[in-house]
């Protein structure tokens, strides 16, 4: 019999999958998540991207030189620090992510409509608690 935990991975996973599906840039998933993350975050260094990904930075940095040399992404010197550089999201980069978005809550939003509100309130609830367990 499967555990909680299994149900949730795989129900998580099932819609994470589907929601890839909705994609329509050249952008792969983990450059995808590189890049909002950027914008979550604002400017950072590779160091501080790679640390909210929960990725090495050797994996960051790769990511970031495709995101740049696309120009998705925008490198500049950090102010304080000559050693580092700032990474910051470019208006092509913000764009994709827009549309990229849009076009997951539009997917999102009509099968959310076919709920009924007890469901979507509980759905509500479910995705501060889901948002917790990805940040612990």
């Amino acid at each position: 019999m499967p555990t909680d935990a299994h149900l949730l991975a795989r129900s998580v996973a099932r819609l994470n999958r589907r929601l890839r599906q909705e994609r329509q840039s050249d952008l792969t998933p983990t450059q995808l998540s590189v890049l909002g993350a950027v914008l979550k975050i604002g400017p950072a260094t590779p160091s501080a991207i790679a640390a909210h990904e929960r990725v090495q930075p050797p994996s960051i940095t790769r990511t970031l030189t495709c995101l740049v040399d696309e120009g998705y992404a925008i490198r500049k010197p950090h102010p304080d620090d000559g050693r580092q550089v700032l990474v910051s999201v470019s208006e092509k980069g913000d764009a994709v992510l827009a549309e990229e978005r849009t076009r997951r809550d539009l997917w999102l939003g009509h099968r959310l409509a076919a709920l009924t509100a007890v469901e979507r309130k509980t759905l509500r609830e479910a995705a501060a608690l889901l948002e917790r367990l990805a940040q612990s």
